[in-house]
């Protein structure tokens, strides 16, 4: 098959930023990054069509896009600005790279970042929030709004609002205890075997130059819980959850591989092979299986089979890795193994390289990107939106996919998933067996909460929060397949014994 170089996407400006020191907004992090990214290819910045920015957990107004483009000085025909999502920058160069194989563009720029170390150190603005000064024209407000991209479905319904199940790290560890008794782990058994798992990822971020944390740790280190690692919800200890307390930014520049032949920078192109998006069931509460991912599944087999790749083809991965079953459920979505030679990280995942909200797979495509240009062959990152609910993988390549860039379709695996879902209750009254529990510990390293997910006799799940007085009987405890006895609405639920 010819190469039709006007619809051949390619990447051929990366870049990242990090920042330790000084205070920093978020946009001037993503136009630091930006910035090396169009250095990379000077000949291609007034060629920009379109500016995409990840969604920002920092404040910075309505108009992100809009603002960063004005920064770098460029004029792009169109901005935009995605829905919250970790599978957000994979979704975006996905998008991009559709769009330049059919001919309706042909130079993209997607940028994001985080400035919550800032955020912090200000002291003066709450966590989450970004100081008012990423806009220095004080124009911010003649602005229109920048137009939004992306599902924006909440994450979570009534019911796990009712039980409390709001954050992260609650919720994963939910899905982790699945995992764990699958294995026939107790929560110490579990926590030392994640700590192997994810000691690796270490190792991977001591070698980044834009990592938070870029030190060796041992499985002890990241599974003992210790005062400067205490627990915060089973099995998890704090070194094992992602880290959003960072100033990190990174940003891509996707183009068709005539443009980069003619901004003379097409020695410097990595292809983008293939990408492909799925969801799970979308709320965690209707899921049939909470320790596994067939949406994840689902993308990666749509994108593989476009790109015309089995998983043995692919040289090097990127799995999202906000919490450790994440990793596991990338690694059974794949069937690939947790010792991999391949490795299972390339920047060292979110809890080590750092978790820049919503960006951290901007960092990670940039990072393969690097990757693949110094050391030839395929890579394949995938992305995570919300409780391992929105999925996207991209497929990267060092030489040109064999039939052109493809957009994966996971159809018929899709429509399976969405026909899985179980019929969540409201309310209940009477038995049910636990089908997925975590303790989540307070300040004291005391259980504070307990939710879980449980199956009545009729079929039906509903999510509980644990009874005040049982809080005491549960710490240090996996309750999955395990009777209760549920009440009320919202419900809450007692042990059975």
């Amino acid at each position: 098959m010819a190469l039709d170089e006007a619809r051949t996407p390619v990447v051929v400006g990366t870049g990242q930023s990090i920042e330790r020191n000084a205070t920093v907004g978020a946009l001037e992090l993503a136009a630091r990054a930006a910035e090396e990214a169009l250095e990379a290819a000077p000949g291609l910045r007034a060629r920009v069509q379109v500016v995409c920015v990840v969604n920002i957990m920092s404040k910075t107004g309505s108009a992100p896009a809009a603002l960063l483009a004005r920064r770098l000085g460029l004029a792009p025909a169109r901005t935009e600005y995605t829905t919250i999502g970790g599978n957000s920058p994979q979704f975006l160069i996905t998008r991009a790279a559709a769009a330049i194989a059919a001919g309706e563009l042909d130079c993209v720029l997607v940028a994001g970042a985080e400035a919550q170390h800032s955020a912090r150190i200000r002291g003066t603005v709450p966590a989450g929030h970004d100081a008012p000064t990423d806009d220095p024209t004080g124009a911010r407000e003649t602005l229109p709004p920048d137009p939004v991209v992306g599902d924006d479905r909440a994450g979570v319904g009534n019911v796990e609002l009712n039980a409390g199940l709001v954050a992260p790290v609650h919720m994963y560890a939910l899905f982790e205890s699945v995992i764990a008794r699958r294995a026939e782990r107790t929560p110490p058994e579990h926590r030392a075997a994640l700590g192997t798992l994810m000691a690796r990822f270490t190792e991977v971020a001591a070698r980044h130059p834009r990592a938070w944390f870029p030190e060796v740790r041992t499985p002890t280190q990241l599974a003992e819980v210790t005062p400067d690692n205490r627990l915060v919800a089973e099995p998890y200890p704090k070194r094992m959850c992602a880290f959003l307390n960072v100033d990190q930014g990174a940003a891509v520049l996707v183009t068709s591989l005539g443009a980069a032949r003619a901004a003379g920078v097409a020695d410097r192109a990595v292809f983008c092979w293939a990408g492909a998006e799925a969801t799970d069931v979308w709320f965690p509460s209707a899921r049939p299986d909470l320790g596994s991912s067939p949406g994840l599944r689902a993308a990666a087999t749509a994108a593989t089979r476009a790109a015309e790749l089995g998983v043995d083809d692919i040289g090097a991965f990127d799995l999202y890795s906000c919490f450790p079953c994440a990793v596991e459920m990338a690694l059974e979505a794949l069937d690939v193994a947790a010792d991999d030679a391949r490795g299972l990280t390339i920047t060292g995942g979110l809890p080590y390289f750092g978790g820049p909200g919503n960006n951290y797979s901007l960092h990670a495509i940039a990072t393969m990107v690097d990757h693949l240009r110094t050391s030839g062959g395929t890579g394949l990152v995938s992305a995570m939106g919300w409780y391992a609910t929105k999925h996207a993988v991209g497929i990267y390549g060092a030489d040109p996919p064999r039939k052109g860039w493809r957009r994966g379709d996971p159809g018929e695996d899709q429509r399976a998933i969405d026909a899985s879902a179980v019929a969540v209750a409201t309310e209940a009254e009477g038995p049910a067996v636990v089908v997925a529990s975590t303790v989540v510990a307070g300040p004291d390293g005391r259980a504070s909460a307990a939710p879980v997910i449980a199956r009545l006799p009729d079929g039906r799940q509903v999510v509980a929060a644990a009874a005040a007085d049982e809080l005491g009987a549960l710490g240090g405890r996996n309750l999955v397949g395990d009777g209760i006895v549920v009440s009320g609405a919202p419900p809450r639920y007692r042990l059975t014994s």
